[in-house]
């Protein structure tokens, strides 16, 4: 679009003899606006709304089927097509749009008095390193709506333990439970709704809000609105605190989290009270109600077989019990930070809990009574192997009883001796030992001894020479010594 001062100069430089794309030049226009203008021999300035489109001939119909019925775009682009239209649908569209401009819904703003109302929500962001594999990344949310202070907490699992763990240590912190509590549909707080119905709430967080004296508000199905204070609060943790971290490993997160809540989230200027929640929150934390004397039990209980290895598998981790449970059908308790396991009420197994993956957790006690049973089992067979040793093997074993020795030491000797010397010099050497009383694998191991060694009766004596008999010298006897005691006597 040229103005006159630009049509004037164009009509000026034609004069000239200037063809199009000199006096584009020239003036800074494109050759086919110039090119355009030179051949017009009036000014005739363009207005608004003149431009016409293959569409005007349909514009009056398509407002007329809107009013009858809320048409899409694309019907009432194959309807008017059929009356003739050669248009395109993107003309179409962009003029239902400008004709019937999408509905904003409205909400009213909710007001809350102090101590009146927490909301609670569950965060995701990325995935952190917990031991050797990375989980999926979790927070949980509190926020009281009247000063919105604000109470954070870190996860890897949203399972109904953590859940109600979440919403204990968040009263402890605000020192105290509002009146009610804003939840989402999420099923560890409504298991269904049914039109027309109150919803049905979750029977173990019913049970703890009892307990705590709070009522449960859960929203309405897809709205969020509800609870947009909370919303709030999980996108300003996204972007204050999570945005650009890397906590590196799942243990650094929330002490990090309890830091910036102090230091940051709980002292600015908030944008809805343009007050800081900190200096708000001694008003609503006096009208806060008690907490209980004792805290809830947060553990979910659930029914677990032992394998034959005498394990249990909670999230891909096998946890021990005691061997004789292998088999066993089992109760299971489940905590943030335990696991217990019961059979018939008792408690046999208690395990710190892994939030790695396919990790073996096992308590060096609990196979003993198994390693004790095949060692009793060994040693029933030395027992036997002892016995059939010889007939009076049976006594021999009773006389080592009586003496009270270590027994099995003895009996694993003597057996293994028959390995060495056979079993009929070991049968004899039991008899032998039983005739003179003599207990002890020792004593067995020092008749076998003996008995190997050849002992030959002493025979005549043979020379090689028969001239060594006249070498030989025989002394006279001394019969003095007789009478030497002969005077003696007398």
């Amino acid at each position: 679009m040229i103005d006159y001062d630009q049509f004037c100069r164009i009509k000026r430089f034609r004069e000239q003899g200037l063809k199009a794309g000199q006096i584009a030049v020239e003036l800074g226009l494109d050759s086919r606006t110039v090119g355009k203008w030179m051949d017009q021999e009036r000014f005739q300035l363009r207005l608004p709304g003149l431009r016409t489109s293959k569409l005007d001939a349909y514009k009056n119909d398509i407002v007329r089927m809107l009013e009858r019925h809320p048409y899409s775009a694309q019907q009432i682009f194959q309807q008017i097509t059929g009356q003739g239209y050669i248009g395109g649908y993107t003309t179409v569209k962009d003029y239902v749009r400008k004709v019937r401009p999408r509905p904003q819904k409205a909400f009213l703003k909710l007001f809350f008095a102090p101590g009146e109302c927490a909301q609670v929500d569950w965060g995701s962001y990325g995935s952190v390193a917990v031991g050797n594999t990375r989980r999926r990344l979790s927070f949980f949310i509190m926020v009281l709506c009247h000063c919105r202070m604000m109470y954070v907490e870190f996860t890897v699992s949203q399972t109904m333990e953590h859940f109600l763990g979440c919403h204990q240590r968040a009263f402890e912190f605000f020192g105290g439970v509002p009146q009610k509590v804003m939840v989402d549909n999420l099923k560890s707080a409504v298991l269904k709704r049914i039109t027309g119905q109150d919803p049905v709430l979750n029977p173990k967080y019913l049970d703890f809000a009892n307990h705590y004296g709070f009522r449960i508000v859960p929203c309405g199905v897809r709205k969020g609105n509800e609870k947009g204070i909370v919303e709030n609060g999980v996108g300003y943790t996204k972007k204050n605190f999570l945005a650009g971290l890397n906590p590196g490993d799942f243990k650094t997160i929330n002490p990090a989290a309890k830091l910036w809540l102090d230091v940051v989230a709980n002292v600015r200027i908030h944008g809805e009270t343009r007050k800081k929640p900190i200096d708000m929150f001694p008003e609503e934390a006096a009208c806060l109600s008690r907490l209980p004397e004792h805290p809830y039990d947060t553990g979910t209980l659930s029914q677990i077989r032992a394998s034959k290895q005498f394990r249990v598998v909670v999230d891909t981790n096998r946890y021990s019990v005691p061997a004789e449970y292998a088999g066993a059908k089992l109760t299971m308790k489940a905590f943030t930070d335990r696991i217990c396991l019961y059979h018939d009420h008792k408690l046999i197994a208690r395990h710190s809990r892994s939030y790695g993956r396919h990790q073996d957790i096992e308590n060096p006690d609990h196979p003993k009574a198994l390693l004790e049973q095949k060692r009793k089992a060994k040693d029933q067979k030395i027992v036997m192997r002892f016995l059939t040793l010889s007939s009076e093997a049976e006594l021999y074993y009773q006389g080592l009883q009586e003496r009270k020795l270590n027994l099995l030491h003895h009996l694993r000797q003597i057996v293994g001796l028959s390995e060495i010397y056979g079993q009929e010099q070991v049968a004899r050497v039991i008899a032998d030992a039983l005739e003179f009383k003599a207990f002890s694998c020792e004593y067995i191991a020092n008749l076998l001894e003996q008995r190997k060694r050849i002992n030959t009766e002493p025979g005549v004596l043979h020379l090689t020479r028969s001239e060594d008999l006249l070498d030989l010298e025989i002394k006279a006897p001394d019969i003095s010594i007789y009478n030497q005691r002969g005077s003696y006597d007398e």
